[in-house]
């Protein structure tokens, strides 16, 4: 993609691949891998492109920013509009987003979707055997029961106006329950538009699921984008947006971003296939259905506390910050300025006017003051709005030992972290995502380092008998224009030290907490010694720690941690130690590679012993979906003169679907039992 052009819509980039021939669809990909490359000219809101010695291909978007109708683009060659010039310009324009497409409603300083998302890699393993079958009976169940994914007449159904059913019969035992949920949630049955464009979605993602990433080009992609705006048109919001995650996934994949990992376009496959193989039901949860955008409803008036602000910066090009504001009553808000820039505007987006108010307040001021707001808005995500009917003023700040604050740090991280990863499969990924990103907080004493983390345990307040958990702390952003890593390093070289920290979980590693800002803890003398200008905290990715800011050596040998079991050791982190990577390399093969990288290695045999390896650590349903998927992958039919017939994308989905929330189920419970006192961390 080229940055500099405008977002387009999907169904105008749909639409002009639908509009090219056979042959020149054959030379889309390096039409648009060449024209990507090529200089924009821009003229006010026009944009030019020019693709040859008289062709010029123009763009002028709407008020929103996008290209939302096909007379926007013109081509000047004799084809136009459908002409290969056309069709490949907007394959390099970025894909517009459903918010940019509406009416402003006046709202403002709300970031871009999954702009301040922190990235990690993806741990998975074991902890006790007995919590490890437990979780994958559980979660094989589910699957079972939703999937069918062991035997092949259990195997759903894609989503169809013929076959409303996920599967051909639902099992007597999750019948009941599934009608109880669904009237006490007022469901409504899906229209037969609905049923279409569900239908619709899981073919085409079927067949990118097969191609893998590099034969997923723009024709394919094309097909998933038209049945996107179907399902848009049908009022299917979530399935539309994850269908855009999915593409935007392939792109980035294709076109081999740095922002790019393929566990992320692993998941969103998974979203997309599962969210459109639960519509096929008779009557689907509403939260399958969405909602059309990201909308501001009225707040009424609020009093909220600074906690903290956390620089962003986005694969895609944006930056800035997020300051985290906590209400009297407990509940989060957010207040974003993230705009295009990129890392430099996020180093500096501390000192950035707040949008909300006067606008004397900026966000470095707001992290340590508060702000009483009346006529407020709140997105469903908890970000504040910054109409024209929103009043702001600033208040004093209330430190971290008091008032709604010091409720932050009353809980057990055991507790509060069982809490935030117990997200049921089919959960609207937004949300559940809002839901564990949402800051924690807690007191620790710090161990020592560990490789590239910090190692640190819990200290549970007022329960001096109460073991607290082992975990690590992780840079919350690793940028080198940013403090995060150069301010952990300082407090690595502090063993003994206590301190209170917000952070944020990492849900896809072992017992990780990525710290936002750390605090003195009060009682004790062991802690850390701010300037007054601070006003009680050190935002850690802008404030810098620096050796005056630490007690003296003599007062951290007092109170020295005593040491942790299984740190460092030989036993090490019993996640990683998991099988479980088997299946997880197995899914990740089939997204990247497709089909045939799947049933090569499979015709084989099972050369590695994968299967015995799952087996022989519990993992018993992981090993049967595997071969499963394995031998779907292979299968072929042959006619009745013994030639080999097309495979069957919808089976082959099925039973990637089946591997794919299960090692996802799986994953998040083993990550979930590394969270309880006595689990081993390294």
């Amino acid at each position: 993609m080229n940055p500099e052009l405008p977002p387009v819509a999907p169904d105008v980039a749909a639409s002009a691949v639908e509009g090219l021939t056979t042959r020149l669809r054959k030379k889309l990909d390096a039409a648009i891998e060449s024209y990507a490359a090529l200089p924009v000219v821009t003229d006010g809101t026009v944009r030019r492109v020019r693709c040859g010695e008289d062709t010029e291909v123009v763009l002028t978007p709407g008020p929103s920013g996008s290209v939302i109708d096909a007379g926007q683009v013109v081509c000047s060659c004799l084809l136009a509009p459908r002409c290969l010039h056309r069709a490949a310009v907007l394959g390099a324009c970025p894909l517009a987003d459903t918010e940019a497409e509406a009416e402003d409603d006046g709202e403002s300083g709300s970031a871009p979707p999954g702009s301040d998302r922190v990235l990690g890699s993806a741990t998975t393993g074991i902890t006790a055997a007995e919590a490890t079958l437990a979780s994958a009976t559980t979660t094989a169940t589910a699957i079972e029961a939703v999937l069918g994914s062991s035997a092949d007449s259990a195997v759903p159904a894609p989503p169809s106006t013929a076959a409303p059913a996920v599967s051909g019969a639902r099992p007597a035992a999750v019948a009941p329950a599934a009608e109880a949920v669904t009237e006490s949630e007022k469901a409504v049955p899906l229209t037969p538009a609905q049923r279409a464009a569900a239908s619709q979605l899981w073919s085409a993602a079927a067949v990118l699921l097969a191609a893998g990433v590099p034969a997923a080009g723009a024709v394919p992609q094309a097909e998933l984008l038209r049945a996107a705006h179907t399902a848009r048109l049908a009022g299917l919001h979530r399935a539309e947006a994850a269908a855009l995650r999915v593409v935007r996934g392939l792109r980035g994949a294709r076109a081999r971003h740095d922002g790019h990992r393929l566990a992320d376009l692993v998941a969103q496959m998974r979203e997309l296939l599962l969210t459109t193989a639960l519509l096929g039901a008779a009557v689907p949860e509403p939260a399958l259905i969405g909602t059309a955008r990201r909308a501001y409803r009225p707040g009424g008036s609020l009093r909220v506390h600074g906690v903290c602000s956390e620089p962003v910066i986005s694969a895609t090009g944006y930056g800035g910050v997020v300051t985290h504001v906590v209400s009297d009553d407990g509940r989060w808000f957010s207040v974003a300025d993230v705009k295009p820039g990129g890392p430099a505007r996020a180093q500096g987006a501390a000192s950035a006017t707040v949008a909300l108010g006067s606008g004397n307040l900026d966000h470095a001021q707001l992290s340590r003051g508060g702000l009483l707001i009346s006529g407020a808005t709140v997105s469903s995500d908890g970000l504040l709005g910054s109409g024209k009917g929103v009043r702001a003023t600033p208040l004093t700040g209330v430190p971290w030992t008091s008032g709604p604050l010091a409720a932050l740090f009353t809980r057990p991280l055991a507790e509060v972290v069982a809490e935030r990863l117990t997200v049921a499969p089919d959960a609207d990924p937004e949300r559940a995502e809002q839901t564990v990103r949402e800051p924690i907080g807690c007191d620790l004493v710090l161990v020592g380092a560990v490789g590239d983390h910090l190692i640190a345990r819990e200290l549970p307040r007022g329960r001096p008998d109460t073991e607290g958990v082992v975990l690590r702390l992780a840079p919350a952003g690793e940028h080198p224009g940013l403090a995060h890593t150069a301010n952990l390093r300082r407090l690595a070289s502090r063993p003994g030290l206590r301190l209170r920290v917000i952070g944020r979980l990492d849900p896809d590693r072992a017992a990780t907490l990525r710290p936002l800002a750390v605090a003195p803890m009060p009682g004790t003398g062991a802690t850390l010694r701010l300037p007054a200008e601070w006003r009680g905290h050190a935002d850690l990715g802008y404030d810098r720690l620096e050796g005056s800011h630490f007690p003296p050596p003599e007062a951290l040998s007092c109170t020295a941690a005593a040491p942790v079991d299984g740190v460092g050791g030989e036993a090490g982190d019993p996640l990683a130690q998991a099988p479980l990577w088997r299946l997880r390399q197995l899914v990740e093969v089939a997204v990247s590679g497709g089909r045939r990288a799947v049933a090569e290695p499979a015709r084989d045999g099972d050369p590695r012993g994968d299967g015995a390896a799952l087996r022989r650590g519990g993992f018993r349903t992981a090993a049967d979906l595997a071969a499963g998927l394995a031998a779907e992958a292979d299968r072929r039919t042959r006619d009745v003169f013994g030639r080999t017939g097309e495979a069957d994308p919808d089976r082959y989905a099925r039973a990637w679907l089946g591997a794919a929330v299960y090692l996802a189920g799986v994953e998040r419970a083993l990550v979930r039992a590394t969270w309880q006192p006595g689990a081993a961390v390294s």
